[in-house]
Formats: structure tokens, C-alpha cells, sequence
């Protein structure tokens, strides 16, 4: 008898690049994927965080390196991932929320969170897969979602309609780079503790209903994604492409 074996979660060799980097669940997933072995590029609109961000890695051992960047910048953005590429592996943690009832939503306020979490996304994501077919690479593409393209949320009408709208760009381009063995996933999280969120968890009625929602008990830590970010990168998630990986303590369970 032969025993399989176990997929690599190591990511040594590989090349990786991470938006929203300064802060939370980008920083969180910079540090996993560095951690594992890759060789990092952290991007963020705030360069002083990112070298912040390089140096304390570079005490771990890690390789990584800082690239200011604008998601919703899309000539840019193209233009130094394609002079920086490619890159192996991809987590876009870039994202804006502007929460209140759908009421009174501007089309000003509509507009920037669609520039980014979907616009952006987009292209950011296919400029990846770019570089990769250019280089005749396979890789692994995650866009960090929400449980909210799931679901529904109160006072967030407009985040969710973006959010759903990655879950269906990810099934497209997972179905039309498969060929190419480009992997695109989203990560969705639950309600993540972060300074960004805080405002939330401050606010007993909300407080109170993100309890009742999730069914292990607890909000979320940026540690719970770090996880879910190596898994989708390695080999362990080969055959893994048009998914979601929930990381919402049950939240869409009912």
C-alpha cells in the first residue's frame, strides 16, 4: 500500500503581493504568507506604514518589500504590476465601506465604493493573471470578500451589491483561467475586530446583532483569515478555483 501524501503549505520560492497592507486583514495576510515562505510585496496608498511594515518583517527573517499603490488607480496600477511582476500569489484586502441606509445613499458615495471594490478588484486581479499568462505561471488570485456577498446587512446595501459582484467576477475568470491553472478564490470574513471596525462594535444594537448572527460565539480576529490565505496560496488548495472560503463563524449557516 502507498500512503498519499500530505500537499506542501510552504510557499517558499513563490512571489506574492498583498493591497491593503498597512493595516488589518492585508497585514495579517502579509505576514502569513511571509511566514510560509514567500517572497512578499506589500502595497498601500501609506508608504510610511508599509516601510513600517517591511522593517519589522525583515527583523523575522522575512522577505519583503513596500509598493505605494492606489487600487482604484487603474493605468498605475497596471503599469507596476507589470513592471514588478509576476507574481505567484495575490490577496487584495483593498476595500472601502460606506455604511447607511440605502435610503440615503449618494451616488457620490456608490461610486467610490464601487471604484474600488469592484472596478479595482477587477482589474487588479486580471492584471495579475496577466503577468502570469505572459510568464506562463500558475497561480493562486484571492480577493478578500465579505460574508455580506452572501447575505444581507443592515445599513449596507451598497457594500453588499460590491461584494456580490467579486463573488461573480472570481467564478468568470476562475472558469475562463483554469486552462492557464490560475486559481481565483474569495475569503469571506464575519465582522473582523480591527481599529476600522471598532465604531461598529461600539454600537450596542449592532454589537447585539453580530452576537446573535455568529454561531461560534465571537467576532472575528484578523488571525482567523491568516489561515484561509495560506491554504488558498499552496498546493494543499490545488483543485480548489470559483470558491468561497467562509471564515464567518457561521454566519450564513441559516
Amino acid at each position: 500500500m502507498i500512503l498519499p501524501q500530505t500537499p506542501s503549505f510552504r510557499l517558499d520560492g513563490k512571489r506574492a503581493l498583498v493591497t491593503g497592507a498597512s493595516s488589518g486583514i492585508g497585514l495579517a495576510a502579509a505576514v502569513a504568507l511571509a511566514e510560509a515562505g514567500a517572497e512578499v510585496t506589500v502595497a498601500a496608498r501609506s508608504g510610511d506604514k508599509l516601510q513600517v511594515l517591511v522593517e519589522q518583517m525583515a527583523t523575522k527573517g522575512w522577505a519583503a518589500k513596500a509598493m505605494v499603490m492606489d487600487v482604484a488607480d487603474i493605468e498605475r496600477t497596471g503599469r507596476d504590476i507589470a513592471s514588478s511582476g509576476p507574481f505567484e500569489i495575490l490577496v487584495n484586502s483593498a476595500g472601502l465601506a460606506r455604511h447607511g441606509a440605502a435610503l440615503e445613499t449618494t451616488a457620490a458615495d456608490f461610486d467610490a465604493v464601487s471604484a474600488l471594490n469592484i472596478k479595482g478588484a477587477y482589474f487588479l486581479t486580471r492584471a495579475v493573471a496577466q503577468g502570469l499568462i505572459d510568464a506562463g505561471k500558475p497561480g493562486s488570485l484571492m480577493n478578500i470578500s465579505s460574508q455580506m456577498a452572501h447575505v444581507g446587512g443592515v445599513d449596507r446595501a451598497a457594500y453588499c451589491a460590491t461584494k456580490h459582484a467579486v463573488e461573480g467576477f472570481t467564478k468568470a475568470m476562475a472558469i475562463e483561467w483554469g486552462p492557464k491553472q490560475i486559481r481565483v478564490n474569495t475569503i469571506c470574513p464575519t465582522f473582523i475586530l480591527t481599529p476600522l471596525t471598532q465604531s461598529t462594535f461600539d454600537n450596542p444594537e449592532r454589537a447585539a446583532w453580530i452576537k446573535e448572527k455568529i454561531k461560534l460565539g465571537r467576532p472575528g480576529e484578523v488571525e482567523d483569515v491568516m489561515g484561509a490565505v495560506v491554504f488558498l496560496a499552496s498546493e494543499a488548495a490545488a483543485l480548489i478555483t470559483g470558491s468561497s472560503l467562509m471564515v464567518d463563524g457561521g454566519w450564513t449557516a441559516d
